[in-house]
């Protein structure tokens, strides 16, 4: 099985070149409020000025989105995905997606009841992302959760036949561990950057080090 990767937070030009030279599946942005967020307009003209590889997806990170704020980005990106990052309930993913016809992900922080709370989305969402569960902020924040919880997650996906990928304090460091659980995809942000800045070098080793476990596997 073939890990998918997503290298999100992507906040400049250059991350975006750099984080699509790579050739992960998913390059993601933020639009919520945080230190990776992106101005809709900006990245718009960024984009201009790029060229997806065959196959790459668009993904937006948004927390508690109207549908207004979803208008203002939509109608300048074309988004592939939406990732709601937030406490969205299930009346408002369906609006939604009534809305924009794109796939769209809900984001899970890892809790004792998070496998339920993925069950009650059944039939709604069309991806997961399992993040770890922080005061600080909705995602970004580089912690960890405990991995021994990754099979139910992939297990409670498949049930639904959708994906789940992995977030929360993946590096090029602690991947192979986690690829070897073999989720359907590892999303990751702050441990393939440097200084803020996203690092080609930490993005090669995070993407050499996946692959070669879903060879393996």
């Amino acid at each position: 099985m073939s890990i998918n990767m997503k290298l999100c937070g992507n906040r400049s030009l250059i991350d975006l070149k750099t984080s699509i030279e790579s050739g992960a599946e998913y390059i993601g942005v933020v639009f919520a409020d945080s230190k990776r967020q992106v101005d809709p307009e900006e990245l718009a003209e960024w984009l201009k000025q790029i060229q997806f590889k065959k196959n790459q997806k668009l993904v937006g990170v948004f927390v508690n989105p109207t549908i207004g704020e979803l208008d203002g980005v939509m109608k300048n990106i074309d988004l592939d995905v939406i990732q709601l990052h937030g406490n969205e309930d299930i009346a408002h993913v369906l609006n939604i997606k009534e809305r924009f016809p794109c796939t769209i992900w809900k984001a899970i922080h890892h809790t004792d009841a998070s496998v339920e709370l993925m069950n009650l989305y059944k039939g709604v969402i069309d991806g997961y992302v399992v993040d770890a569960k922080s005061k600080e902020a909705w995602g970004g924040t580089g912690k960890q959760f405990d991995w021994k919880a990754v099979p139910q997650y992939i297990e409670e996906a498949e049930m639904q036949s959708v994906p789940c990928f992995i977030a929360g304090g993946v590096n090029p460091e602690n991947v192979f561990e986690l690829a070897s659980l073999k989720p359907h995809g590892i999303d990751v942000s702050s441990g393939i950057e440097s200084e803020g800045k996203k690092d080609a070098n930490k993005i090669e080793k995070i993407m050499r080090r996946s692959k070669h476990v879903s060879h393996i596997s």
